[in-house]
């Protein structure tokens, strides 16, 4: 593994994200089990903005998730609505 907390991890062979680094949790977008890497992180760094409109709050979710995941177009309102969930779950989890 190559690369540095600042720059990101690399695989040295193949250039890609080393195994140990991918943090994918699995939640339903439209009633199918979906992959969503570093989805804690995602939810967390959103709680941290106390925000209360859940428009907004869908808004940043999707920022962050599109960031480190594939969104299909087609699909943004149903992984919207997964997010919301996901992030109003008592107890963040």
């Amino acid at each position: 593994m190559g690369g540095n907390e600042s720059d990101g991890y690399y695989c040295t062979i193949c250039g890609g994200i080393p195994p140990d680094k991918i943090n994918i949790k699995r939640i339903l977008v439209d009633d199918k089990e979906t992959g969503i890497d570093q989805l804690d992180w995602i939810i967390d760094e959103v709680r941290k903005l106390n925000l209360t409109d859940d428009t907004v709050i869908i808004e940043e979710l999707l920022k962050r998730t599109k960031a480190l995941n594939y969104v299909p177009t087609k699909k943004t309102k149903e992984y919207s609505e997964a997010l919301l969930r996901e992030y109003q779950k008592p107890g963040g989890e």
